[in-house]
């Protein structure tokens, strides 16, 4: 017996058809979205490839390029086969291809599900290359000499301003590492001497922080240097005031960015899915009650549609036999070899 069989007249074919057609298309949309996010991902990732020491992955930026492009020619097919269907000479053509569109549309909705799943689960992977990447950029910030990092400086002050951060955990990492080049530092100066030779590794250490840490929000002038010296400044103190630098660290912001952005585009994929499967059903539907019409030629008369022509367990038993019947033959001949062998 047909699973949820449903009859349909002329008129109810033509509507969904129409019905079809359109929500066919809005799958090409969506599939040009995709694509188009993938290609932001990628550039975002790109633009951000020094914040992560040049080992983030562009696996699932890649994967979305390919699945968008895959989207728009899936759809495109199936919204031509619905504008197709109630010509009987169109249709024709189409018919004996309908069977491996069917699988395949199965399959594709499998490889957008493990797409949905890497955008989920790929953001613990940014979150360890961001916490490494960062690190090492805070320690390369003077640099500006040092070819392969001249622009290590610019980037991360840029970040820190667009994402209103300061330093990878919070604006303290500035004080674990020298961040002033020695080109900048007058060696002959006794202060400047003893910091350097008091710190066991020759670093020049400060409880200071870059520029770009500053909060340009603060009624206050900027206080970037000497920020652990309540006595150093006039009227403030660092247990009970606010600081007027950002005090969020880069790599929560950062990765509130991506982990914000990888769950957008995960839920638009998964979307998708309910959206293809609908197609799915509906073609199904038109095509199957199109093939059962008693007769083809009068497209006034009633015919019955269908999601499978068996139930759910029957279908399932028939597709795992068709498979013993595929690995049977093979080892049938493998036996048969083995003793002429």
């Amino acid at each position: 017996m047909p699973l949820m069989p449903v009859k349909f007249n002329l008129q109810k074919r033509v509507k969904l058809a129409q019905g079809l057609w359109m929500l066919y298309w809005v799958s090409v949309i969506v599939g040009i979205l995709i694509f188009s996010l993938g290609i932001f991902f990628k550039v975002e990732l790109r633009k951000r490839s020094e914040m992560m020491d040049n080992s983030e992955s562009h696996l699932v930026p890649n994967l979305l390029i390919l699945v968008g492009l895959l989207t728009c020619g899936f759809n495109a097919f199936g919204g031509k086969v619905c504008h197709d269907s109630l010509d009987p000479m169109k249709f024709a053509k189409w018919k004996p291809m309908l069977k491996q569109y069917f699988m395949a549309g199965l399959g594709f909705n499998v490889v957008l599900l493990v797409v949905a799943l890497l955008c989920f689960l790929m953001q613990f992977s940014v979150y360890l290359t961001l916490a490494d990447g960062l690190k090492y950029s805070i320690r390369f910030y003077k640099d500006t000499d040092t070819p392969g990092r001249c622009f290590m400086k610019r980037t991360l002050d840029m970040t820190q301003i667009e994402f209103r951060c300061c330093g990878n955990n919070n604006f303290r990492d500035w004080f674990e590492v020298q961040w002033i080049s020695n080109r900048y530092l007058d060696m002959s100066n006794d202060e400047v001497k003893d910091r350097v030779l008091s710190n066991v590794d020759g670093k020049y250490l400060m409880d200071s922080v870059p520029f770009s840490c500053c909060n340009p929000g603060s009624p206050r002038p900027c206080i970037q240097h000497h920020l652990t010296n309540s006595s150093a400044h006039y009227d403030y103190d660092l247990r009970s005031e606010e600081l007027n630098i950002w005090t969020r660290g880069c790599r929560e912001a950062l990765f509130s960015y991506f982990s914000y952005m990888m769950n957008s585009i995960g839920a638009l994929v998964i979307f998708t899915i309910l959206l293809e499967s609908a197609d799915m059903a509906g073609l199904k539907y038109l095509t199957t009650s199109l093939e059962a019409m008693a007769d083809p030629e009068n497209p006034e008369c009633e015919s019955e549609g269908w999601l499978l022509e068996k139930s759910v367990k029957e279908t399932i038993a028939e597709a795992l036999g068709k498979v013993k019947a595929l690995v049977k033959p093979n080892q049938v001949q493998e036996g048969g070899e083995a003793p002429a062998t």
